[in-house]
């Protein structure tokens, strides 16, 4: 069955592995081998190159894949439907989230989520902005948590919270005492900053307030930066949630504008029935419980 082909040739795209995609799907892999050599046949095009680092799309294979998801998202919109036509909820829905969000909210929602639709599927994707709005483009997620505005006219978004941001230093440094830190002594400071893609936030309050940073040292985990923080090797602007869950040996100070990032979903213009009730719980917890 067509619908079936492309599944495979989706999972293996996705896990970059022939073993891999068999296992996820519950196939041996001389079948998901036939699946993807049957499509290259029939279309005449090579669509995956095999190499010891894994599995890569060719070109052509690349083309294709967008199409390829889009029929798959198509088909899971059309077997919900009737699922609900039946009075049955069914259906997966793919979550790209950011750090913050996976570890603070997303275990309670599903939680929540799946006591009342225990037969929809919670898949999750973790990566910066820029990731998830990318995968929403190429119909990798269904929908996603990102910092607001999104970066893509085209895509539909949901506010859902406005999340302060805050300087967090060393207890070991002077500044420590303070409830406020101005932009000039953040100049004065070594800085610590994300890798690009997870900067966003702090390039964005740089650029409003003309502040000329002393970048030290660009980390890509926020539990490395609060480390390197608490050993005094550094400050470091973040959201008061990404700083949940982590050491509190470091010392909060307020900037000296109130200053948020706003939390929100993004989707396509369309989406699937799960995904419609998914973002539902979303809103309606975050409202009673953020």
């Amino acid at each position: 069955m067509t619908i079936s082909r492309y599944e495979v040739f989706n999972k293996v795209v996705e896990l970059k592995s022939l073993t891999k995609a068999a296992s996820a799907l519950n196939l041996t892999q001389p079948g998901i081998t036939h699946a993807i050599n049957s499509l290259e046949t029939e279309w005449g095009v090579p669509l995956i190159k095999r190499s010891r680092s894994g599995v890569q799309l060719t070109n052509d294979g690349a083309r294709i894949v967008k199409h390829i998801r889009e029929l798959l998202r198509i088909n899971e919109e059309i077997n919900q439907e009737v699922a609900a036509i039946k009075g049955i909820d069914i259906g997966t829905v793919k979550v790209g989230t950011f750090a913050s969000v996976a570890s603070q909210w997303l275990p309670k929602i599903i939680t929540t989520f799946q006591k009342n639709n225990p037969n929809i599927e919670i898949e999750l994707f973790e990566g910066n902005y820029k990731n998830i709005e990318q995968w929403l483009l190429n119909n990798e997620v269904d929908c996603g948590f990102v910092a607001l505005p999104s970066s893509s006219k085209s895509l539909k978004t949901i506010p859902l919270k406005k999340d302060p941001m805050v300087c967090i230093v060393s207890k070991q440094n002077p500044l420590h005492k303070q409830k406020v830190i101005s932009f000039s002594q953040i100049e004065k400071e070594p800085f610590i900053i994300p890798r690009e893609g997870g900067d966003i936030d702090i390039t964005r309050i740089f650029k409003e307030h003309n502040i000329k940073p002393n970048i030290k040292y660009e980390l890509l985990e926020d539990k490395t930066i609060v480390s390197m923080v608490e050993a005094n090797l550094g400050i470091h602007i973040m959201s008061e949630l990404a700083l949940e869950g982590y050491s509190k040996d470091v010392s909060v100070l307020q900037l000296e504008v109130d200053t948020y990032r706003s939390i929100g979903l993004v989707t396509t213009a369309t989406v699937s029935p799960a995904t419609k009730k998914f973002i539902e719980c979303v809103k309606g917890w975050v409202k009673q419980f953020s």
